[in-house]
């Protein structure tokens, strides 16, 4: 039973937790990066495609409409 748990747990981990926080960090960070941290942004969503692909659906990062003055 302790070992179905912990499967559960690191699953979880794997395709919810990292992939959430890993979206946030792209987010905020995206486009003020150095070349080194952009390396290791697109390491991280090779490591945690699945997840990511899980999520993308649910989620939208589209930039704001702009109100535009006449």
């Amino acid at each position: 039973m302790v070992v179905a748990l912990l499967y559960f747990v690191l699953a979880g981990f794997y395709l919810l937790v990292a992939p959430s926080a890993i979206y946030l960090y792209l987010k905020q960070r995206w486009n003020v990066v150095s070349s080194f941290e952009r390396g290791f942004m697109y390491f991280l969503v090779f490591f945690f495609f699945p997840g990511l692909l899980l999520l993308s659906p649910f989620l939208n990062f589209r930039p704001k409409r702009r109100q535009i003055e006449a």
